[in-house]
């Protein structure tokens, strides 16, 4: 008997567009949670806390439970937890990051912190900056949720946490270690949090520089859909390749025991 699959699936681009479910994506998380395949929704957004996301996707029509979400956030927060447990820091993020820190307990704090953790927010400060750059200079190490440059808005592109970070860089010449997609290590975070084995769980995503190489160097299988980021011509400009391209996770629904027909 085959073994069971476990999911790993990014949420924008291939669950939902904004406020707007991608069809068929209800239909699919729906036969995982009727056949009891364990999943995990994931985001580099670090701004919202699993209950927000959750109503986000109930909004939508998506019953994802909250334990099955899973942000950088959450692994900036298992990460800072496993390097120096009870730390501190200084916080440029919203309720998503600043929760997840004080769920493990960290003390956010301007005060000589260990760290300077770097998130998504919609209200950059140049005040708020400033003092991560001088907190940077005097020793604080460097750490962002996620390398993201842009993120989508109805208007248009926003700078995201990767642009914030590059000021910060460009003014202290010190890099941030970022936590999340492509980095492998917000995949391992997430499969220990699921329960699951590399061998035996798929990651699927839009997006062929963050969800297919993170899925990749964690030793997974990964699907590319194309409803989001990244198009099949632009899949082939990638020195790497997903186990499938699918036009939409609507070609999963009846399929979730079999993803890989075929023998691929």
């Amino acid at each position: 008997m085959a073994a069971q699959w476990n999911y790993l699936m990014d949420m924008d681009g291939v669950l939902v567009h904004e406020e707007h479910p991608i069809p068929g994506s209800g239909e699919f998380v729906a036969e995982l949670t009727a056949n009891d395949i364990p999943f995990m929704v994931l985001t580099n957004n670090s701004i919202y806390t699993q209950r927000d996301l959750r109503a986000r996707l109930v909004r939508t029509g998506l019953d994802v439970p909250e334990a099955a979400i899973w942000t950088s956030a959450l692994a900036t927060a298992k990460f800072l937890d496993s390097q120096r447990p009870g730390g501190s820091a200084y916080v440029i993020g919203e309720a998503g990051l600043t929760t997840a820190l004080h769920e493990i307990g960290y003390v956010l704090t301007d005060r000589d912190p260990d760290y300077v953790v770097l998130g998504e927010t919609r209200t950059y400060s140049f005040t708020a900056i400033t003092k991560a750059i001088r907190l940077v200079e005097q020793g604080a190490k460097f750490i962002a949720t996620n390398p993201d440059a842009t993120g989508p808005s109805r208007e248009g592109s926003l700078p995201a946490t990767g642009s914030i970070a590059a000021l910060i860089e460009r003014a202290t010449g010190r890099a941030p270690y970022y936590v999340g997609k492509p980095n492998p290590l917000m995949m391992r975070s997430a499969l220990r949090a699921l329960g699951a084995h590399s061998e035996t769980t798929l990651m699927i995503g839009d997006r062929m520089d963050t969800d297919v190489r993170a899925g990749l160097e964690a030793g997974l299988r990964t699907i590319l859909v194309l409803t989001g980021i990244s198009a099949e011509s632009t899949a082939e400009l990638y020195p790497y390749r997903p186990t499938r391209v699918l036009k939409s996770i609507a070609d999963l629904v009846g399929h979730s025991a079999d993803p890989f027909p075929d023998g691929i």
